[in-house]
């Protein structure tokens, strides 16, 4: 059996859709659990475990996504667990090719492919298309070198006999899963046709607060493994490769180099957090509006 463990907070307008992309993947043996802390969610979610007794409804205690994440994968019935988020919807063709490489026994995961769903001609919205981009170009070429790389937290699948259980305070559980995954002898996969469709943000305020807890998870990663996945050199020297290749036009230019300055703003903003204001997974960690 699958399972498929969609975890949501106060997503009542987008986790209908979310359910509707999974159920028209159209898998023959699986489950999807909703796990979300608030009654809104849960409601919408329950209208849908009426039309399909395969929905399942969780309640977390509100702990945030890692402490939600164990409860319901000692929930889940399934050897494969399935891994997305309450404001993210699927391509109806996602899931199979998601799966596919856990056939051969030295993958442990495999990640899927997140997709902007932001227009490409805005400042915000290319950026989401250039770092999606980026990340999948990476992904591919990890495969074919033996590199190391991280799941997308997007999307992936996982054994569940490899999941570890989460501290609660984690910014980035994508990484510590990778992670853990390697340090346990299995491979990570990548399916480029495994789509997840996202909004990101649309201001500079909500970017930085989205980034913060990804980028800024590595650096918790690192002190927690004491292996870096993930850092500011890293990132640039990789970039820098990446320059051009999706740049089209002037505009799109001076778009990224707004974007190399933010990416510096945003590690200095990181390491000033962590390091100096030493704050709190729950003072990091904040919902982003301008996504839902």
């Amino acid at each position: 059996m699958i399972s498929i463990i969609i975890t949501a907070y106060k997503e009542e307008k987008t986790i209908g859709k979310a359910i509707e992309s999974i159920v028209n993947n159209n898998l023959k043996n699986y489950e999807i659990i909703v796990t979300a802390p608030d009654d809104e969610t849960l409601n919408v979610a329950k209208s849908y475990q009426k039309k399909n007794k395969r929905v399942k409804l969780l309640r977390d205690l509100g702990k945030g996504k890692p402490a939600a994440l164990n409860q319901a994968v000692a929930k889940a019935k399934g050897e494969i667990l399935v891994l997305t988020d309450g404001d993210i919807y699927l391509d109806e063709n996602s899931l199979k090719p998601l799966l596919k490489p856990l056939e051969r026994k030295e993958i442990g995961a495999v990640s899927g492919n997140p997709i902007s769903l932001n227009p490409k001609n805005t400042l915000f919205g290319y950026w989401a298309y250039w770092l999606t981009k980026v990340a999948s170009d990476r992904r591919i070429d990890s495969v074919k070198n033996n590199k190391q790389f991280f799941c997308s937290g997007y999307l992936f699948a996982i054994r569940k006999s490899l999941f570890p259980h989460l501290p609660e305070d984690l910014l980035s559980e994508d990484g510590y899963i990778s992670n853990n995954i390697y340090e346990k002898g299995y491979l990570i996969d990548y399916s480029k046709e495994s789509y997840a469709y996202i909004k990101y943000p649309t201001n500079f305020s909500d970017w930085i607060i989205q980034k913060k807890r990804s980028a800024g998870g590595y650096n918790q990663i690192k002190k927690l493994t004491n292996k870096e996945m993930r850092s500011f050199k890293k990132e640039s020297i990789g970039g820098l490769f990446y320059f051009f290749k999706y740049t089209k036009n002037f505009k799109e230019f001076l778009w990224l180099i707004e974007l190399f300055l933010a990416r510096i703003y945003l590690w200095f903003v990181i390491y000033q957090d962590i390091n100096i204001k030493k704050k709190s997974h729950k003072e990091i960690w904040k919902r982003v509006e301008s996504t839902k």
